[in-house]
């Protein structure tokens, strides 16, 4: 729009102006306006049609002119993907009427059962044989005569439910052992075979597999010649719920009691180390941590003097740059441990075994102060520490037997002057190497 034909308004208003004040000056510093013009039009058409771009330089000259002694406090960090009921809080109090055949968050003067979250689902089995999967609620009736509930966890293959039902129709007693990993909420699903008057003799959960001996007892007025049997839940595989299991009698029972425990009869469960971003796994992401049973437990060493007991929960979530050592825990390994002392400016060094068992408590085993950092960790039998001192052609290298050279003391206790600060070291046949303020470990 700045540039139109000349009209009748504009040649009077020209010839209106006084003749003294045309001057050439005056017609190239008009000249030289539209050429600045011109250059703006262009350069807003050129930026409308790349608005990224633009975009991004208007912010990095904001940067340039606002930025200095204002950059960024927060960090950037890569998270994976997770299921919001994998996280959710468990602040919700889970209760069950068992003879009535109710569980819910309302039933406060009954059985407590476990403390849930909102998003998670609810496993109760019944003794006539049903089992369901319920959404978390004020009240939700299952089936008289309720006798397991939990919260339930999909695709579970390790916890293992142990069953003997007798069969309504004939009469005879079948055992099963099964895995709940699916099933569609609010659906009923009968364990027996069906027939009415089916029942639950003897029910077990075993969170890792575990097959234990129980007794059974028949009725006095049974034929049968041997009126108790011992049966063993490690005979049988296990199956599908809808699996109908194996004859255990066919005459009538009067009891079935637990007798003694038993051992798992499922391998024992593998765990990785996502070191990208600090989680648990079973899907063989990160760093392998070994075979695990039910009751081991993980050791975890902070790069701020801290050790950590934890169990095998896949949900926990760890601050990678802050470990500098993860690993199933063995009570009986000694940990050989270099710290620095600050105030000193000096490298402690110690060897001492965890004598806490707590879990998911942190417990500082290096001195106490400001500036003071675990320099470098390790759990083997003999470890060999290469110190190196000195610079450029003055540069010496040194190998110690640290069991020869510490002895093993309390836990709390301070350790050794190893050497001055600017000294250097690392662990010989270390796989690992971190990077350390005062050099490669």
């Amino acid at each position: 729009m700045l540039k139109r034909e000349i009209s009748r308004e504009d040649i009077i208003k020209l010839t209106e102006k006084p003749v003294r004040r045309i001057y050439k000056l005056d017609i190239d510093d008009l000249n030289q306006q539209i050429k600045g013009l011109e250059a703006d039009i262009k350069q807003v058409k050129y930026d409308l049609a790349n608005l990224v771009d633009f975009a991004v330089a208007y912010f990095e000259n904001l940067l340039k002119k606002y930025g200095k002694g204002r950059e960024r406090k927060s960090e950037i960090k890569l998270f994976d993907t997770i299921q919001a009921k994998h996280v959710a809080i468990a602040n919700t109090k889970l209760y069950m009427n068992r003879e009535d055949g109710f569980v819910g968050t309302s039933l406060k003067k009954d059985e407590f059962i476990a403390d849930c979250s909102t998003l998670d689902d609810i496993i109760v089995f019944t003794k006539g044989g049903i089992m369901k999967v319920v959404k978390v609620s004020d009240k939700a009736y299952i089936g008289k005569d309720i006798i397991h509930a939990a919260v339930f966890q999909k695709n579970d293959e390790r916890t293992t439910y142990n069953i003997i039902y007798v069969d309504g129709k004939t009469g005879t007693s079948y055992a099963k052992r099964f895995n709940v990993t699916g099933v569609t909420r609010d659906k009923e699903y009968d364990l027996t075979k069906g027939a009415e008057k089916s029942k639950v003799h003897y029910f077990s959960v075993n969170a890792n597999g575990e097959a234990e001996v129980v007794k059974i007892l028949l009725t006095p007025g049974s034929t049968a010649r041997n009126k108790e049997l011992e049966f063993y839940f490690e005979e049988l595989e296990i199956k599908g719920r809808s699996s109908i299991g194996n004859i255990v009698t066919k005459y009538p029972v009067k009891s079935v009691k637990f007798k003694e425990a038993g051992r798992s009869t499922l391998d024992a469960k593998k765990l990785w180390f996502d070191n990208k971003f600090g989680r648990l796994n079973t899907e063989e992401k990160g760093e392998y941590l070994g075979k695990f049973e039910a009751e081991d437990r993980l050791l975890v060493m902070y790069n701020d003097g801290n050790y950590e007991i934890t169990d095998q929960e896949l949900t926990q979530r760890f601050d990678t740059e802050k470990i500098l050592l993860i690993e199933k825990f063995n009570p009986d390994k000694t940990i050989t441990a270099v710290y620095l002392d600050n105030e000193k400016l000096q490298f402690n060094i110690k060897r001492f075994k965890i004598e806490t068992t707590t879990l998911h408590n942190k417990f500082l085993f290096i001195k106490e102060g400001s500036g003071n950092r675990l320099e470098t960790v390790t759990t083997q039998d003999e470890p060999i520490l290469i110190v190196q001192s000195g610079r450029g052609q003055q540069i010496r290298k040194a190998k110690f037997k640290v069991k020869n050279m510490v002895e093993v003391m309390g836990w709390k206790a301070v350790g050794a002057k190893l050497t001055e600060f600017s000294k250097v070291w690392r662990w010989s046949g270390r796989k690992r190497q971190r990077q350390s303020a005062s050099g490669t470990v």
